[in-house]
């Protein structure tokens, strides 16, 4: 059984779940299930809610996301987007060493089972906002939230 805790956020409900030590997955969900929340998972779920209301820009709870080493390579990469900023795929890529793998580097940010925890709503096409497992509308959010302008939807996933 897995722990977990809920922090309701004005763009959804949000689930964190974890180990007994770190959080493994942050992701939208329906509704909460009853349970006792662990320390760990409620110390984290107050830094979701004070990023979400502007006081805290770098949430520094420990994580464990499982994947595959290069989609874990990935996640690293996107910690280090500060706040407030973007990068493109193909930046990521570069900064991999794998300067052919924009596609890849997209395919790894789908999978991403931390939200916000590694931001992977900071990560750009090079002509606009595309992609976010979460949808476009949540990814416009959050990056207004830490001040980026919005980019034009370029009918990316």
């Amino acid at each position: 059984m897995k722990d977990r805790a809920y922090c309701l956020t004005p763009i959804g409900l949000l689930e964190l779940s974890g180990n007994g030590q770190a959080v493994t997955s942050i992701r939208f969900t329906a509704e909460e299930e009853p349970g006792e929340v662990p320390d760990y998972l409620r110390r984290a779920a107050e830094q979701v809610r004070a990023y979400f209301d502007g006081s805290r820009h770098a949430l520094d709870f420990p994580i464990e996301p499982q994947g595959t080493a290069f989609q874990k390579q990935v996640w690293q990469a996107l910690r280090q987007i500060p706040y407030g900023q973007t990068a493109t795929y193909g930046q990521i890529a570069l900064a991999l060493g794998k300067r052919k793998a924009a596609r890849a580097v997209g395919a790894a940010a789908g999978k991403n089972p931390c939200l916000l925890a590694v931001p992977c709503h900071r990560l750009v096409g090079q002509k606009g906002l595309v992609g976010f497992a979460a949808g476009l509308e949540r990814k416009a959010f959050l990056l207004r939230l830490e001040g980026v302008g919005v980019f034009p939807d370029s009918g990316g996933k």
